[in-house]
């Protein structure tokens, strides 16, 4: 840390001084309380309606606001990394790739394959591809994951689900900034406010968050605002209205080749400096409607109905092209929910449609060093649509013991894009998919559970990834490609979780031995399968990424996650990921450096930027000094095995261990109080590959090959948090 960070700190001590408060959430004895059962919270995401994670058959993981309040959270790396089964790659700032199970691998900019929500409305096009920069880290209250394929329930998530879950949970009306500085210029700010009342709950936040960045050319700026407001019509009815808005730029380095990357790992790609690769959001904003209902004696039904809608305008650039589009959408859930027992069983349908669209003009001028000039070179209309009906059912067979799930969903996901300018053929393709799944609910013990399932899943490209070029059939005659076509699989898993202790110390606090020392212990263990048929690969031409259908790909896997207190306040998680994620049938036609085409077979390959092991191991200790004073030291680490860097494994990178400490304490004065935290990240100032830009130009020139963006160098950081409650 440099002196002006001392002296920043110090400066908004002064300026805060008059409004120290209470942090919403104290890490203490309440809070604990709150966490003790790790099974028994009750999560929305993996079944669509209120669920006990322990009761539904298929793996999921909340994390919970203690997790994130003392830690740095610039992007969705620092919120996610200790979720069993999900593997980051961060680029720079909020640049994040996101993958489960091999699915979102692909995506060399955004997430594809796993469904994003934020309070349970899509972040997600229709279309599966989704920019995760209308989430704000610093005012989550937690977040659900669920891992594997839910096709069955959400459109375009065969890797899963991702909801973002804004802090909604507090029981005081209060007044809170955050504060953060860092190295690389790293420095936020923001302000929340919440109101509760008993007939309603008002939450708004503001942030914003500027970082120099690590790597030359690979800064950024965003502001985001979130507004959520809960009125409670009677206690059966809810109307919730959501809001938020963003504006950001951030700048892009682009990656760097082998040679390159040993020689300086921070430069910057020199065409992306000299054309100024960027992403520009100008406006991005979503409004929404929830009107929940509950009706019955015994609440025995429920109806929703969300409506939502939004405009996003963004500026990118690329060697050559300035692009400017703009977004319109429009989206709406219903949701109909019947738990009337059946035949004296206790049972759960629902059923629900949703509408997801999305239109708006595309166009491309010359670039100029990243300035727009006057010629328009490509001027197109896109639209996007996405219906899908789903159902699902779940049935005790027997009472308190076992249950089976059903559940089906229908998806059909329409593309347009016309040429307005050139007139070269217009483009509308569509596909459609049901996609069943069945899984199985049996406890062992009350708290203790196997689970298994199958079901099919549905992944169509993203309309980025229809984009023509001169290696299809048409070669380039159309604006969409008329060759790729939608990614299936069929998915099986089965696995055991559970919380040993947690109850039985609950129910019976007379045993001080036994709960003194071994307080709580989470296990989850799942072994899957997948089988793909089409899977989407990228692949480069000049700068520019392609997308092409592999024939087929066989993915076996084991996750497992541990998580246990075993005295007062210490805490230690694991989590250990092993894949085997091979290409078992693929050739494809590819244009060589000599400018012929040759078919290339890339069958038995390892998929690459997947790690075959990775590992990661945290120990916390959380200590109170009083009543008003609470202390928490992490410690975390994580190993990642080395990773291929295309599809033919012709470069590889290197293992590496990554660790990162990290300190804080909370000062409560009554109705006011101070949460001071610091910590580094990457420690040992390990240099690794942070991010791969999978079969980056192998097509023209094979010693362009530009696969490699470095991984956060050893960084700190500074939180101060002050809360007045009221």
């Amino acid at each position: 840390m440099t002196k002006n960070y001392y002296f920043i700190l110090i400066s908004i001590i002064i300026l805060n001084v008059n409004i120290l408060s209470q942090d919403s959430l104290k890490i203490g004895a309440d809070s604990v309380k709150g966490e003790r059962i790790e099974t028994q919270e009750i999560v929305i995401t993996g079944t669509r309606t209120y669920k006990k994670i322990i009761d539904i058959p298929y793996s999921v993981f909340r994390v919970s606001k203690n997790e994130m309040i003392y830690g740095r959270n610039v992007n969705a790396r620092d919120v996610l990394a200790d979720v069993p089964g999900l593997f980051l790659q961060s680029r720079y700032g909020n640049e994040v790739r996101i993958s489960i199970r091999g699915f979102g691998t692909r995506s060399n900019s955004g997430v594809r394959g796993i469904r994003i929500l934020q309070d349970g409305i899509p972040e997600s096009e229709p279309d599966g591809e989704t920019a995760i920069d209308a989430i704000d880290y610093t005012s989550l209250g937690g977040i659900e994951v669920v891992k594997g394929n839910l096709s069955s329930l959400y459109t375009n998530s065969p890797g899963g689900v991702i909801n973002f879950l804004t802090d909604l949970q507090y029981k005081q009306n209060f007044v809170k900034t955050t504060n953060e500085i860092g190295d690389y210029g790293l420095y936020m700010n923001g302000l929340k406010f919440g109101l509760i009342t008993n007939k309603y709950r008002f939450f708004t936040s503001y942030s914003y968050r500027n970082f120099d960045g690590f790597r030359e050319h690979s800064n950024e700026y965003i502001h985001l605002l979130n507004i959520v407001f809960d009125n409670y019509i009677d206690n059966k009815t809810t109307l919730t209205l959501y809001g938020n808005y963003v504006k950001g730029v951030i700048k892009l380095p682009g990656s760097l080749t082998k040679k390159e990357y040993d020689a300086d790992p921070f430069q910057a790609y020199d065409v992306a400096v000299s054309s100024d690769f960027k992403r520009d959001t100008k406006n991005k904003g979503r409004f929404a409607l929830r009107f929940i209902k509950l009706f019955g004696s015994k609440n025995e039904h429920e109806i929703e109905f969300t409506g939502f809608g939004g405009i996003k305008d963004l500026e990118f650039t690329t060697n050559t092209l300035y692009y400017l589009t703009t977004k319109y959408k429009l989206g709406s859930t219903i949701r109909y929910t019947n738990r009337l027992p059946v035949f004296k069983h206790e049972n759960e349908f629902t059923t629900g449609i949703d509408y997801f669209y999305t239109n708006g003009p595309v166009s491309a001028y010359n670039n100029a060093g990243g300035i727009k000039q006057d010629e328009l070179q490509t001027q197109n209309t896109e639209s996007l649509s996405n219906i899908g009906f789903y159902f699902q059912n779940q049935f005790s067979i027997i009472k308190n013991k076992m249950s089976v799930l059903f559940s089906g969903r229908y998806d059909k996901i329409s593309y347009l894009n016309n040429d307005e300018l050139f007139g070269k053929r217009n483009s509308t393709r569509s596909f459609d998919q049901f996609t069943p799944k069945i899984a199985l609910n049996y406890k062992i013990f009350p708290l203790i559970v196997l689970y298994s399932s199958y079901g099919l899943g549905f992944d169509s490209p993203a309309a980025s990834e229809m984009e023509n070029n001169i290696l299809t059939s048409n070669q380039n005659a159309t604006t969409l490609n008329p060759d790729i076509n939608p990614q299936k699989s069929r998915n099986f898993e089965f696995g055991i979780k559970g919380n040993i202790m947690g109850e039985e110390e609950k129910e019976n606090k007379t045993n001080k031995k036994e709960t003194e020392f071994f307080e709580k212990f989470f296990f989850e263990a799942t072994l899957f399968n997948i089988k793909i048929e089409d899977e989407i690969v990228p692949y480069s031409i000049s700068d520019r990424p392609y997308y092409r259908n592999a024939a087929s790909t066989n993915r076996t896997g084991v996750e497992l996650g541990l998580k246990g207190e075993f005295f007062g306040g210490f805490e230690w998680l694991l989590n250990y990921n092993y894949t085997d994620f091979k290409y078992t049938n693929y050739t494809a036609r590819i244009l060589g450096t000599n400018g012929q085409f040759h078919d290339t077979t890339f069958s038995d390959k390892v998929m690459p930027a997947i790690p075959r092991q990775n590992l990661g191991c945290i120990f916390e200790y959380k200590y109170k000094f009083s009543n008003n004073v609470y202390g928490l030291l992490v410690f975390d680490f994580d190993y990642v095995d080395k990773m291929y860097t295309d599809d033919l494994n012709t470069e590889q990178t290197d293992s590496y261990i990554y660790a990162n400490p990290m300190a804080g304490i909370n000062l409560i004065f009554g109705e006011m109080s101070v949460l001071l935290s610091g910590g580094m990240k990457n420690i040992f100032n390990k240099q690794y590959v942070g991010f791969i830009n999978i079969n980056a130009n192998p097509e023209f020139n094979i010693g362009e090959r530009r696969y490699y963006e470095l991984g956060e160098p050893r960084s700190g950081y500074i939180n101060l948090n002050l809360t007045y409650r009221f």
